[in-house]
């Protein structure tokens, strides 16, 4: 999917519509319970929503994809400065041609865009995290910055039309919510694929934390589910749970048109916890997915929770 040049091609970009509708195959593609949440925005937010993901996924794709053995430094330094030329209003490639467009539409700071190929380039150099604050910074940068991005699309409610009680709450931009639920939707990412990651010789989960379970490196690559594994699993889901927890509480100082998407998304991917937990935490030989028909059932409450919450 992703072609790095090295300098601009002198051909015809495509057209904006075009380089949404690419855009939007791809996020249908790779990401369906994220894709599903995104419908139920107003046209341009889920169009802009499209153009982030898909320069999001393309950047993961450097150190994740097909191609990854073929990047070094000096490919993520490339491609910060196709970034950029975006934000300088200066398309390279078809996809960048909606990402131009929307910062157009909603203005946004270029650094968390940076802070996530620095997520990348931890990537390059590091298969361990020994501590959780030494992950949650890496999360932070490949996932909190996606809310950040998100945030300037979704909007915040106006103040003027809220209640003397309401506006004291919800005068703060959500800002730490919107990258506490990156960091969660990260956390689920990283808790079922660990067998994936084990596969290619990666681990995300702390190792200090697997010894405080008695669990080794060993044990995780042989794919070992017994008790140790099982309460290690709970700690892991404990503490995910909690970022959307915190997550939660800023959808309701988010923009009317906004709230039930990002409640369908949260729901929905939080769900991939209960999951984990129903197959008795064996995410070596189960992947864990939201069924179709759960996801249907999700959208009224999520619909329910926006309008009461």
């Amino acid at each position: 999917m992703l072609q790095l040049p090295n300098s601009p091609r002198m051909r015809t970009l495509a057209s904006r519509s075009d380089a949404y509708e690419y855009c939007r195959q791809i996020t249908a593609k790779y990401s369906k319970t994220f894709y599903l949440g995104t419908l139920l925005m107003p046209e341009e937010k889920r169009r802009a929503i499209w153009a982030i993901y898909v320069w999001c996924r393309r950047t993961d794709e450097l150190v994740d994809g097909p191609q990854s053995p073929l990047t070094t430094p000096e490919t993520l330094d490339r491609w910060e400065q196709q970034l950029e030329s975006i934000f300088a209003g200066q398309p390279i490639d078809d996809p960048d041609v909606a990402l131009v467009d929307t910062l157009e539409r909603y203005p946004m700071d270029i650094q968390p865009f940076r802070d996530m190929i620095a997520g990348q380039r931890m990537d390059l150099y590091r298969s361990r995290y020994e501590t959780f604050e030494e992950l949650n910074l890496y999360c932070y940068r490949v996932a909190g910055t996606v809310g950040l991005m998100s945030s300037a699309v979704l909007g915040v409610a106006d103040s003027c039309s809220k209640t003397p009680w309401d506006r004291q709450l919800d005068d703060d931009d959500p800002v730490e919510e919107a990258i506490a639920l990156g960091i969660a939707n990260q956390l689920t990412n990283i808790l079922r694929d660990v067998g994936e990651d084990a596969r290619r010789g990666r681990i995300y989960l702390p190792l200090e934390e697997l010894a405080l379970f008695n669990y080794t490196e060993q044990d995780l690559f042989d794919g070992v589910v017994d008790d140790r594994w099982c309460e290690l699993m709970r700690f892991q889901i404990q503490r995910a749970r909690k970022f959307y927890t915190q997550a939660e509480r800023g959808i309701r100082a988010l923009s009317t048109d906004s709230r039930w998407p990002v409640w369908s998304a949260l729901m929905l991917y939080q769900g991939i916890l209960d999951v984990i937990e129903r197959n008795q935490y064996d995410v070596f030989n189960q992947r864990a997915f939201v069924p179709k028909p759960q996801k249907l059932l999700t959208l009224p409450v999520a619909w329910l929770r926006a309008q009461a919450l």
